[in-house]
This record gives structure tokens, sequence and C-alpha cells, in this order.
């Protein structure tokens, strides 16, 4: 119990002092974000853009898709450009014109080697001289540049309207014509288009050969190269992690992990009663169930637009299924089906733990349910409605489609989910609150459950800070709070404890050393990853510290992942321990496979592009996407099935149950996302990699590049990992039929029969 009391006092000071350091990052993002100018002006002194219509270009770019329509920075969908890449390209190369028909009468092509070289260092001593006046809020260009900047203007304007000239490229890029249909939501969007890539190539005050996004994107035109601290601090975080695994192996070595206990002959928790409370959380499964079958829809719908930008094998299916929506409902889909699986679990065993069932609980989990799919159906259709009839910026903030990627449900919809999850919290601590007060050997695990609830409702928060006006850097700030620290963090910890909490009421493992291990590896996890939310904000018009603290502490993250494996061969060990074990055999394999995922998804895959200089090239192409789909679902995704599988087998009492459709249901799942990762989003995220090095991100994002014979062959690539995992969806919902079918549990029956008697 003392050493118990020392690893939770390590834990509340790691917390403390890691989320104080990271508040104060924020801050330094706040004072030292590329400023927004009152005005752009010419040479003339004429106003090319004011600091209001910059941003409100940002609410237009949102309100037309935002991060489902290509990215700003890096961040976002990975088929239309990166805006800001591809402004400061078009730019330069107008630029280059006009510095040589200026300087020596003729067009650049027809220059020779040495004069193409004085255009060239006029052209990027001209991006990166910084005009900014601090004193008026004015920003400067030069008559030159401001015709380039006018030329490449009429480029987006044109664009994101309904010129017909453009409808090949639209299609390239899976957009919609007519995507901002106001003239001045057109006009402002091209300032904040501007404004991104001149904060992208300007030098910070101060400083040479360094802009406000750390020289992010690689663009030679603009002399954008990796900086010294990139390269270093990649280096410094790579011998980091490797100091940080061999000193886990070794403290690992030198603690040999206490035995498991005796196997008990029979199921502890086969008598187990289950309350009305806890029978209510059974539809919450199905609904999981029917969001995982529409996510998954809606991924071969998007990744298919990849090819035939707004057709679906010939049909015009983007005509009322825009790529935006798709792709939003794909990726919201994701996290609402995984959190609907982990927030029911934790109802259901909230009871089964205490042994109590509070009063008007069953009512409260129902009215719980009912809510969040008036949120989840409502927010999807807001949101659906408002893109295809381009609503506008009030409409997409309040309750359409914000345009940011995982959280994207307008701000109405955050509010009543904010409302639900501490609604949900509530119930659980209702529910836990007997088994709180009683001294046991579980009650750290229990804590730790319940600790963990209280931060998904209170963390959620995050998703409420910014408003329409807040500076697109502390947007990113607080975004990657909700989808980092929220997601991959306190969901994880809360999935971990649960999971160790049903263990131990299996006899599978003791309690006692459960919760040292838990605390400890809570300590482990969040020392990594509450400062490695940082490495999500290298190039997003931070300051150079974050690209120190990101890197180190993200290199972190990856060290309790080196030894996952010796957990899920343990794991494999306790689902042979016992015949009746085997009631609970795939519920445990989803366990194991989080394992496998944990190390190659999160581990290989995550670290591979997470260091400076490797995200410098690599940030929004298909390499981030590998790693997001072997993540999010590899890890997250099976944990939530497995919990779900574990929940179901105690509802269903084995009525209905069908090992024979969990079997394929299993294999086919992580068997297709291998193929998919492997045949098609690894292989497609090196060639574009390779492309972006050599060239530019720029050309490594732009359509020539994405819609390259090889880049398409990638995308067709997909198809049979698509196919195999489909039917690995299927499986599972023919299983969710069968036990739907199979109406209540035994015990509900036989309970009702009593009630009518």
């Amino acid at each position: 119990m003392h050493a118990t009391r020392k690893l939770w006092t390590w834990l509340a000071i790691i917390c403390v002092v890691s989320f104080s350091v990271l508040g104060w990052v924020g801050r330094e993002i706040y004072l030292k974000a590329p400023p927004i100018p009152s005005a752009v002006t010419n040479g003339k002194g004429e106003v090319l853009y004011s600091g209001d219509q910059i941003q409100h270009g940002q609410q237009a770019w949102r309100a037309a898709g935002g991060q489902q329509l290509g990215t700003v920075w890096g961040h976002g969908s990975y088929l239309a450009p990166d805006w800001s890449a591809d402004w400061l390209h078009r730019e330069a190369l107008a630029l280059q014109e006009a510095v040589a028909k200026r300087d020596f009468g003729q067009p650049y092509a027809g220059l020779d080697t040495a004069r193409r070289g004085q255009v060239d260092a006029t052209v990027r001593e001209e991006l990166r001289r910084n005009t900014y006046d601090p004193a008026t809020g004015k920003l400067e260009l030069s008559t030159l540049r401001a015709a380039a900047v006018q030329q490449v203007a009429m480029h987006y304007a044109a664009l994101f309207g309904s010129d017909s000239r453009f409808d090949a490229l639209r299609e390239q890029y899976a957009m919609k014509a007519g995507s901002l249909p106001e003239e001045a939501d057109r006009a402002a969007l091209t300032g904040f288009f501007f404004w991104s890539s001149w904060a992208a190539a300007a030098d910070r005050p101060g400083e040479t050969g360094l802009s406000y996004t750390s020289n992010w994107p690689h663009e030679p035109l603009a002399g954008n190269t990796p900086t010294a601290g990139a390269g270093i601090w990649s280096i410094a975080s790579v011998i980091l992690m490797i100091a940080a695994i061999a000193a886990m192996v070794f403290f690992h070595g030198m603690h040999k992990e206490e035995e498991d206990p005796p196997t008990p002959k029979s199921d502890p928790l086969g008598g187990m009663r289950i309350t009305p409370s806890m029978r209510a959380t059974r539809k919450y499964f199905f609904v999981v169930v029917g969001l995982i079958l529409a996510q998954v829809a809606m991924g071969v719908v998007t990744a298919h637009y990849a090819v035939e930008g707004t057709s679906f094998f010939g049909l015009p299916l983007g005509e009322i299924l825009p790529f935006t929506v798709s792709r939003t409902i794909h990726t919201q889909f994701a996290v609402l089906w995984i959190a609907t699986a982990w927030l029911a679990t934790g109802l259901y065993i909230a009871p089964a733990i205490s042994g109590h069932e509070p009063k008007y609980q069953k009512l409260g989990v129902n009215v719980l349910f009912y809510a969040l799919l008036f949120i989840v159906v409502g927010s999807t259709a807001t949101g659906w409605l408002g893109t295809l009839r381009a609503a506008g910026t009030d409409y997409s903030f309040w309750i359409g489609n914000q345009g940011l990627e995982f959280t994207s449900m307008g701000r109405v919809w955050q509010i009543l989910l904010f409302v639900g999850l501490l609604f949900w919290a509530l119930l659980l601590g209702r529910g836990l609150w007997p088994a709180l007060r009683k001294p046991s050997e579980s009650r750290g695990l229990i804590a730790m459950v319940f600790l963990a609830a209280l931060c998904i409702g209170g963390f959620y928060a995050t998703s409420l800070t910014w408003g329409r006006g807040t500076h697109y850097s502390m947007v990113e700030y607080w975004r990657w709070w909700l989808v980092h620290l929220w997601v991959e963090g306190f969901f994880e910890v809360f999935a971990t404890a649960v999971i160790a909490l049903l263990f131990t009421r299996l006899g599978l493992i003791r309690a006692a050393s459960a919760n040292s291990a838990i605390v400890l590896e809570t300590i482990v996890f969040l020392f990594g990853g509450i400062l490695g939310t940082l490495h999500h904000l290298y190039f997003t018009g931070t300051p150079t510290s974050v690209i120190a603290l990101g890197s180190m502490f993200s290199a972190l993250e990856v060290v309790p992942l080196s030894l996952i494996g010796i957990e899920a061969y343990r794991n494999y060990q306790r689902s042979k321990a016992a015949a009746w074990v085997r009631n609970y055999r795939w519920a445990i394999l989803c366990f194991i496979a989080v394992g496998f995922w944990n190390t190659v998804g999160a581990g290989l895959l995550g670290f591979s592009i997470n260091t400076p200089i490797a995200l410098y090239y690599m940030q929004g192409l298909n390499m981030t996407a590998a790693h997001g789909h072997a993540a999010l679902f590899g890890v997250y995704g099976m944990l939530g099935i497995g919990l779900m599988l574990f929940c179901l087998r105690g509802l269903s009492a084995g009525y209905g149950w069908s090992d024979s459709l969990l079997r394929p249901t299993f294999w086919l799942l992580n068997i297709g996302l291998a193929m998919m990762v492997f045949m098609s989003l690894v292989p497609a995220g090196i060639y574009q990699a390779h492309a972006s090095i050599t060239t530019g991100m720029w050309y490594a994002r732009s359509a020539e590049f994405v819609h390259s014979s090889f880049m398409e062959t990638m995308v067709w690539l997909r198809v049979p990992g698509d196919i195999v995992f489909a039917f690995g969806t299927l499986f599972l919902g023919l299983f969710a039929w069968r036990l739907l079918r199979s109406g209540r549990d035994p015990q509900a029956v036989a309970e009702g029969a009593r009630v009518r008697a």
C-alpha cells in the first residue's frame, strides 16, 4: 500500500508539472504566433486585405470544408493541396516571371542559368523579407509582390466559385463547384491563404532563415529548407528513445513479474446478477456496430474519390455526398463509435463492481443513450445539409460542420456532447461510489477508472475553447488537446484500467499487483504523452521550443510500447488458463491485437513520422494516414470491440452468441487492416515523401502527382484490403443481428415472467 501511495504521488506530480508546461507553451504560442496584420497594402498604400478579411477567410475555408478539403500548415485531408504550400509555390512562380520580365525583359524560361540564379535569389529575398510593422500593424508588400498576390488570388477565387474552366481541377481535388458562392467569402479566403503562406516564408523578427512555421513547407524557391534545430532535436530524440527503452528493459528484468494467481475452476462472473441499468447498456453496443458499418462505408466512398473525384464507379455520388461530407462522417464516426463502446462499458461494469444499483440509474442510462443518439444524428444531418447548401460561416460554426478534423460538429452539438459526457461521468460515479468507499485490494483500480472518466468528461471542454475569430495557431493548439489528450490519453488510461479490473474480477491477475502496475503504466504513458502532444504542433506557427519539447517527449511515448508484446503474450496465456475462459476468448484476442497494433501502428509507424526532420517532409502525406489507420482502428477500435464483446458476453449469457461469426470477424478485420496499411498507404506515403524531399511539398500534394499512375495504382491496391476489412465488419454486423434477434438475455426473460406472474 505504501508503494502504491508513492506511485500515486508521482502520478500527481507528473500531471501537474506536465500540464503546467503545456499551459506555458500555449501562452508562448499565443504571444509569438504569426501576427495577423490590420491591413496588407501594396507599394501605393492600397489595401489588398484587411485583418478582418483574413480572419473571415479562415472561417470561409472551414465553412467550405476546411480540414476535410486539403490542409493548411499540413493538417487536414490528403486529396486536395496543402493550400499554404500551393499558394507559396504559385506566388513564387508568379514572382519569377515578374522579376525576369522587369530585369531582363523576357520570360523566366528563356533565361540562361546565371540569370535564372539572379532571379531566384531575388524571389527568395522578396518572400523572406518580413515587412510587417508592429507599430502600425500593417504589412506592406512591394508593388511587384502585390501584383503576384493578386494574380494568385484570382486562381483561388475562381476555383472555389463556379468558373467552368476549373471543373477538371475541382474533379481532381474532389471539390464541388460553388464551394463558396459568395464573392466576399472567396475574396476573404484568398486573404487567409496568402497570410498562411506569408507566415510560412517570412523570417521571424530578429531571425534569418527561420520562418514563423520553422520553414515548413519544403519549398526551395522560397529558401524553405529544414532548420538545424529540426535535425539536432531529431537525433537527440532517437538517442533518448533508445536509452529509455534500454532503461525500461533493465527495469523489467530487475523486477520479475508476479505470477498470476491460480485460475478459478469456474467463471467468477458466471452467476453475476445483471441489473436493470446494466441491461440498458445493451442497445449502446448495437448502435456501436451500426456506426462501424456506416464509418467503413464512408471510408470506401472517401478512398474512391481519390480516383474519380466526385463519382463512385461512374455514379455522380458527389452531388449528394461530397468528399468533405463523406470524410467528415468517416473520421467523426470513428471517434464516436469507439467512445460509445467505452462509455457503455463503464456504465455496464459500475454496478457489477460495486454490487449496487443506484436509484434511477436505468433511467439515466436510457436518457443518456437517446441524448447521444440525438447528437450523432443531429450533428451529422446539419453538417451534411450545411455543406450541400453552402449555408455560410455562421451556420457552419454553430450547427453545421466546423471544418476541423475529428472535431467537426457545430458548437451547439459540442456543448450538448460536453453536457452528455459530464452526465455519463456522474452516472459512472454513482455506480462506483460504494466500491470507492469500501476498502479493498482493487480500490486503486476503481479509483483510476473513475478519475479517467472525470478527465474524459472534463477535458472535452477543450473543444469549446476556440471561437470563430481565434488565431489558427491557437485553434490547432486546443484541437490537439482534444484529439491527442482526450482520445489518445485519458480514454486509453480508462480502457487500460477497465481491462485490468475485468481481469481481476475473472481471477486471472492479482488485484494488488494490478493496482501498482496500472498506476505505473499511467505514469510512464502520461510522462511522454502529455507533452508529446506538441509533436503535432511543430509547424503551426509555434516557437522553436515546441520542436524541442515535442520531439523529446513524443520519443518517450514509444518507450512503453516496446514491452507491450510481453503483456499481449501474457494475455494469450490467460486466454488458455481454463475451459471457461474460452467464453471471453474473442474479447481477450482483441486485447492481444491491441498490443500488436500499439507496437506497429502507434510505435513503428508513429515514430517513423514523429521526429521533426521526418515530419518536416511527411506532414500531411499518406504516411500520416498509415499511422492514423493502424493506430486509431488497430489500437482504439480493437480495444472498443474487445470491451463490447466482454460486456455483450455477460448480457447475453451465451444466448444467441456465435463464435463462428466472431472468428472471421477478428481475422478479417486485422488482416484487412494490415493489407490496407502495408499494400497501399505505406508505399504511397514513401513515394510522396520522396517527391516532397526532392521537389517540394507543393508537388507531393499536387493534382499532377496525386493522380499519377503510381498513386492511383496505390489507391486501387486498397481495394483488396478494403474488401477483406469490409467483410469483417459484415460478420460483426451479422453477429450483432443474431444477438438482437435472440431477444433479451435469459435472466431478463425469467425476471419478466416472474413479474407477470
